[in-house]
């Protein structure tokens, strides 16, 4: 096979009479059910989740009440990749998203990478919700009374290495009370659990249960499946208006003074956390094929989504931070957190229900995307025929849910929270880039058909350059010190608990007794033999920090970050500079588009945020699809059986 070959494309006029060809059979065609308002409300119960309940909290310790600026950033760069999958989506009006618009744009192999992505998006978007619903749900029933044993509401990644630090920390000095209390869940989970040899039994039960559950709905049909969406949104909505309009009366200016206090980065620190409380709007583009009206109802859906949610986000920040403290709220639960700390306990409750409710119907439409993604690929010949099997009666994809089912639960008993919420970022991600690129490919070729949306078209050609320009001269003449730092791979010092936790006991001892014969300033007047509050309590002042550590009898490298174990982190940034410069010719020499390109843009610095590591693991999922195709959709794609 010719290396051409591996970039042949679909041509959307075949598409769209393959689509006609199923309707007319009937047996490989899903029932059309959604209109706009549907489509709306599945984009709202995509994106008001975790974002609002969870992680919402983190940034707003991070930035402050300015926090409303990277929301407002996040949804700009999300909408400028909505009009991208909208013109598609009006374009390609079918199943599979992100998907079918590179097998256009791009060509097979393209298309396989990114239907390959969007199936780790989906998947790991649903474990870390399915992780996250647990977490609330065993929170409700412990409110009520009931406790269930931590074992069995914990993954197996976070219980050893919660063991593992806290053993660390203790050793240090820190009593077990006062530990996290994160911490003293994961060390109990682990010392309690059934052991079986060397192997402890953990494993998130609650997060099966709810996946078992939504798998089975989403079996059960499309209709089905959107009046539960449309119920879990108004029981949403209308506890976060609640939330709204009992917070507003408990506002304190004060506490939006100072705005910003962490400055630009501060607020940008939170972008990834930011960015995955949009994730989800994608996931409408795959209903296409079930839309009554797909070429205009799809671009309103997703459109109408991003703008109501984005409203929701930044009146709910306002009132966070106007309630409390900012430096108060990086908790895992901010909503009821600040009620609790104004005593409003009967709001608490009610957030706890609503949280449930909200992470479940999260759960229905990333559920609902990741079959028929599968089920497109399966069409094309690119994985087995069994995946594009649609039942007869529910007009669902029906074995490709069943195996997604197994896909999510599985690993959603043992895999780590955080691991799988920045996998599923960066899987979205470079969805939304590729679908931004996809559209600046196609702007000027002719005999494409174009469907009822397009772009607004605005010339990138100059507008670009400068925005390349002023961001050098803010960086080298208001921001230098940083610039500087990065450009020279500065060493940086490590954080207190990093530092306790790399030393061994003989280290541990040693330092603990170096800071105690050095506290000329009786820094720590308690005595503490907590290691980590006493090196904590030295981080408050930046300068007099960097200066103990520097003085601690340990080895340079367990002070600080430097070299290659520095410069490794960066590597992302530099990958995202290279080709913002190649944009910028590109746009000079086509005279692109400026919104699909802004999005590529905004996307891809999101994903030169995320830590090198989830690079390292996309770029090993990637691998492991390629052996895939090359071993088998590659000689039974139906474009490879026709050209034969």
């Amino acid at each position: 096979m010719s290396f051409s070959n591996l970039f042949r494309k679909k041509t959307v006029q075949d598409i769209l009479r393959q689509v006609e060809k199923n309707e007319a059979d009937g047996h490989n065609s899903l029932g059309k059910h959604l209109t706009a308002r549907d489509l709306t409300a599945f984009g709202i119960a995509a994106i008001v989740g975790a974002g609002i309940f969870s992680t919402i909290g983190k940034a707003s310790s991070d930035g402050g009440p300015a926090v409303i600026f990277l929301f407002l950033f996040t949804a700009l760069a999300c909408s400028f990749a909505a009009f991208a999958y909208a013109e598609f989506a009006s374009m390609v009006p079918v199943s599979g998203s992100a998907y079918t618009y590179s097998y256009v744009a791009f060509g097979e192999l393209i298309a396989w990478i990114i239907g390959w992505a969007l199936i780790m998006e989906y998947a790991i978007g649903n474990i870390t919700v399915a992780i996250s619903w647990s977490d609330y749900f065993t929170g409700l029933l412990e409110s009520g009374g009931i406790h269930l044993p931590q074992w069995i509401q914990m993954d197996y990644l976070t219980a050893s290495n919660g063991f593992t630090d806290a053993t660390a920390l203790m050793q240090g000095g820190k009593s077990f009370e006062n530990l996290d209390a994160s911490l003293q869940d994961a060390y109990t989970a682990w010392t309690t659990s059934p052991v079986i040899g060397s192997f402890h039994f953990v494993a998130d039960l609650p997060a099966l249960f709810i996946i078992v559950l939504i798998t089975a709905l989403v079996y059960r049909g499309m209709k089905e499946s959107r009046n539960a969406s449309n119920l879990m949104v108004v029981v949403k909505l209308c506890i976060i208006l609640l939330v709204i309009a009992v917070g507003v009366f408990y506002v304190d200016t004060d506490n939006w003074d100072p705005f910003a206090p962490n400055g630009v980065g501060g607020v940008l620190k939170g972008v990834s956390a930011v960015f995955f409380a949009y994730i989800g709007f994608d996931a409408i583009s795959t209903t296409a094929e079930e839309c009554k009206d797909p070429q205009k109802d799809l671009p309103k859906g997703m459109m109408w989504a991003i703008i109501i949610c984005t409203i929701l986000y930044i009146a709910i920040a306002l009132v966070l931070t106007g309630m409390v403290n900012y430096k108060l709220l990086n908790v895992g639960d901010p909503l009821a957190f600040v009620f609790d700390a104004l005593d409003l306990k009967w709001m608490s409750g009610i957030i706890a229900v609503s949280a449930v409710v909200a992470m479940a119907s999260v759960l229905l439409v990333f559920q609902m995307g990741q079959p028929r993604i599968w089920m497109s690929m399966s069409r094309d010949g690119l994985l087995p025929k069994k995946f594009s099997t649609v039942h007869p009666r529910f007009k669902t994809p029906s074995f490709a849910t069943i195996v997604t089912g197994f896909v999510v639960a599985i690993p959603a008993l043992f895999l780590n929270l955080t691991m799988v919420t920045d996998l599923c970022s960066i899987g979205t991600l470079f969805a939304f880039v590729l679908v931004c690129a996809g559209v600046l490919v196609l702007q000027n070729k002719p005999n494409i058909p174009r469907g009822k949306f397009k772009t607004p078209y605005i010339n990138s050609k100059y507008i670009v350059p400068v925005l390349l320009i002023a961001g050098l001269v803010y960086s080298f003449a208001y921001n230098k010190e940083n610039t500087m730092n990065f450009v020279n791979n500065a060493p940086q010092v490590n954080e207190p608990a990093s530092i306790v936790t790399s030393l061994n006991k003989e280290q541990t001892a040693e330092v603990y007794q170096f800071l105690i014969a050095n506290d000329k300033e009786n820094v720590f007047t308690n005595k503490t033999s907590d290691l980590e509050q006493i090196l904590s309590e030295y981080h408050n002042n930046e300068d007099k920090y960097i200066e103990v550590v520097e003085s601690l009898p340990i080895d340079k490298s367990l002070k600080y970050e430097t070299g290659f174990s520095l410069f490794k982190h960066k590597i992302p940034m530099y990958i995202f500079l290279i080709v913002l410069i190649g944009l910028t010719v590109w746009s000079w020499r086509q005279n692109l588009s400026l919104i699909p390109l802004l999005g590529l843009v905004c996307c891809l610095y999101m994903m030169a945020e995320l830590s090198v590591w989830n690079w390292i693991y996309f770029f090993i999922w990637l691998l492991i699809g390629l052996a895939i195709y090359f071993g088998y959709s590659r000689k039974n794609s139906k474009l490879n059986l026709i050209q034969e």
